[in-house]
């Protein structure tokens, strides 16, 4: 039976589920314990956001977290449920990053851990569905992913393309050495001719 790419993200979202309700986790996260409300700051909130760990961004987060410490899921529950909490589904993208001692991940090389490189929000409707007019793909089109902005995950293209950006950088040094070189060589005989007749 075919799947679309589509697909791995509700399996992903029901293989996390399915583990938090075999161990008995609820599937939202409790509220954390109101702060201390502070009088000389009048605009301080106790506000806690909801995090919903059935969300296809908590399911990500707490994979990515799992698969890095080699653990199961149940052990960074409150990991997942914090990062959401603060940051949000960007939130991704700095903890891929962490994850990779604080690295700039560069989304056309290393598939997106949230949309799995298609470059959309997966939780979004598609353009196809919502009938995008094509000029939006250049004019900060809102359906792209959270995490890697809309990259395109193309590594044999990018690589081929870098190669030969490589390809020519190199021609031209080399070709400016031969000319450095060339120089050189005749100032040196001018500079010997001149001593002679001196």
């Amino acid at each position: 039976m075919p799947t679309t790419v589509f697909d791995q993200f509700t399996r992903r979202t029901a293989d996390v589920t399915a583990q938090l309700t075999t161990l008995g986790i609820p599937l939202t996260a409790p509220a954390p314990p109101p702060a201390d409300l502070n009088p000389a700051d009048p605009w301080a909130s106790n506000y806690a956001v909801p995090v919903d760990r059935s969300s296809l961004a908590w399911c990500t987060a707490v994979t990515m977290l799992a698969d890095h410490h080699h653990t199961g899921i149940d052990r960074q529950v409150l990991a997942a449920d914090a990062l959401l909490r603060e940051l949000g589904v960007r939130g991704l993208a700095q903890l891929h990053s962490d994850l990779h001692a604080g690295a700039r991940i560069d989304y056309r090389f290393t598939r997106c851990p949230y949309c799995s490189g298609i470059g959309e929000d997966p939780t979004q409707p598609t353009c196809g569905e919502v009938g995008c007019a094509s000029w939006l793909e250049f004019a900060g089109h809102d359906h792209v992913c959270p995490v890697c902005r809309g990259d395109d995950f193309q590594p044999e293209w990018f690589a081929e393309e870098q190669m030969t950006e490589l390809e020519e950088l190199l021609a031209d040094a080399i070709e400016e050495r031969e000319e450095r070189a060339s120089l050189r060589y005749r100032l040196g005989t001018l500079l010997r001719r001149r001593g002679m007749r001196s």
